[in-house]
């Protein structure tokens, strides 16, 4: 006969292997394990976002200061990914993203796995260079273009206050055309081919800076 504490580890043991199989080998189980990892990045987001103790805004402190906190963070941040290294995946998605702190890639796709290219710039606003990063990406592999814009932004802001303009004209002519070089963008024609053969798509969404609700235009 077979002792009742016998049964229990056999049942437990066929139960963790079954859920093992589960989260390995089927749809809903990785979607599960997808669902539990950006919930699990939000914890620790959450975690730190109290501690004033690591905020540099909270405190009157030098550059130097300031950077050697940094070199502190990094040290503990690279020494965990040291321990676990992540797996090289190749990006399928660009996106152009204003340089905003407020904004975290991350928390907005709720993806960590690096499938991302990231383009931060004042405002989101392309400039040459960017745009034929863009055309290289999409010819190693890139699908997917994301062109953004957020609520409450300070180069926005800027541009729309006359004595900010005057002061920033750069950046403020940058804001007026950053319409006219998305479409520029667009026409470039190694990238208006292949959005003509279904091989590239391109969408621009505005961001809830808040909340990072992505809001398709």
């Amino acid at each position: 006969m077979t002792s009742p504490a016998r049964k229990i580890a056999i049942v437990s043991l066929l139960a963790l292997v079954a859920g093992g199989a589960f989260l390995l080998l089927t749809t809903p189980g990785r979607k599960l394990q997808f669902m539990i990892g950006g919930g699990l990045v939000n914890l620790g987001y959450r975690m730190q976002d109290h501690l004033e103790d690591f905020d540099f805004a909270h405190h009157e402190v030098t550059p130097t200061q300031v950077w050697d906190e940094m070199l502190e963070q990094n040290r503990l941040a690279a020494g965990v990914r040291q321990s676990f290294p992540r797996t090289p995946r190749h990006p399928l998605v660009a996106m152009v993203v204003c340089m905003d702190a407020r904004l975290d890639t991350n928390e907005l796709t709720g993806d960590t796995r690096k499938y991302y290219y990231v383009i931060r710039t004042a405002g989101s606003v392309l400039e040459t260079k960017e745009a034929e990063m863009l055309e290289l990406a999409v010819h190693n592999g890139v699908k997917l273009i994301v062109l953004t814009t957020h609520s409450d932004c300070a180069a926005e802001r800027a541009a729309a206050d006359p004595v900010q303009r005057e002061r920033f004209p750069s950046l403020a002519r940058a804001v007026a055309e950053r319409g006219m070089r998305m479409r520029e963008l667009l026409e470039r024609p190694a990238l208006a081919q292949r959005i003509a053969e279904g091989q590239l798509l391109v969408k621009h969404i505005d961001i809830d800076t808040m909340t990072e609700k992505m809001r398709p235009q």
